[in-house]
């Protein structure tokens, strides 16, 4: 269904947003790699497939919208956001400095293509249906896009949006919910079990779909359906590895929030060249 040159594509630019990661995260000697490498391919797909955007215009009034509702992944954001041309490439680099634009978590009065201040989980929700609602009711045609983590939905408040987000049939709102099973205090099931997943979104009335969270054609399958639907939001459980790409990172909670060394730096490079 999709082109082996545009599958190719999102495939390097993966490649690139991980290598990106893992760069500014050992210059910054601090940040969250685990949770941002899990992800690569939903944001990948978003930024450089599916969101309708103007990095030239930041605030373009018909700009689908992405929350990055699990704020610490920041250095995933940041990554796409200078590769898809928001600001120059070289800001990645100052992560987390005193004076930089790029910050621990997302600021979006000072980086360009935030939407959303965040890092205080469980808040993603509830602005993007605000968001979804204001597209509702001035007619516009943009969506809505926000990332959750599976550790984050075990906070109450996403399930009060998820009940309200059915309720106003928000069929311009999509989520993906990177399920990669650990979070820093260790897995996920263990610390909280927010199972079964699938069944609770449905029950709040969502579309649901269950994914290979790293394979393009499946994460593009995914939005085309949730554009079809209608009547209600889309929920993706993307089924992800955290630390992905990364040898000593994958399925490893003490990479939640710890930053490589220079030689774990050069090693992590050095694997992603191979992929």
């Amino acid at each position: 269904m999709y082109s082996e040159e545009l599958l190719n594509d999102l495939r390097s630019k993966a490649r690139l947003l991980r290598k990106d990661i893992i760069t500014m995260i050992g210059k910054a000697g601090s940040g969250h790699p685990g949770g941002s490498l899990s992800s690569v391919e939903i944001v990948t797909a978003l930024y450089f497939h599916e969101l309708k955007l103007d990095p030239t215009d930041p605030a373009w009034e018909v700009r689908d919208r992405f929350i990055l509702s699990k704020g610490h992944a920041a250095p995933l954001l940041y990554a796409a956001l200078a590769n898809r041309g928001f600001f120059p490439r070289e800001e990645i680099w100052g992560l987390r400095k005193l004076g930089s634009i790029l910050q621990g978590h997302p600021d979006r009065k000072s980086t360009p293509g935030v939407e959303m201040s965040t890092g205080s989980l469980g808040q993603g929700l509830a602005v993007s249906n605000g968001m979804a609602i204001a597209g509702k009711l001035s007619a516009a045609n943009w969506r809505v896009y926000v990332l959750l983590g599976d550790g984050e939905v075990q906070e109450g408040m996403v399930w009060e949006a998820a009940m309200a987000s059915s309720h106003y049939k928000l069929d311009n709102l999509t989520a993906f919910l990177d399920y990669n099973g650990l979070q820093i205090d260790g897995p996920v099931d263990e610390v909280m079990s927010p199972s079964p997943l699938a069944d609770k979104w449905k029950a709040f009335g969502w579309n649901v779909l269950t994914i290979d969270g790293h394979d393009f054609e499946s994460i593009l399958d995914a939005l085309q359906k949730a554009r079809e639907t209608k009547g209600k939001p889309t929920m993706i459980i993307a089924k992800t590895v955290k630390g992905k790409g990364i040898s000593f990172m994958e399925n490893n909670a003490d990479w939640h929030g710890r930053a490589p060394s220079a030689e774990q730096v050069k090693q992590a490079l050095a694997e992603l060249e191979q992929v």
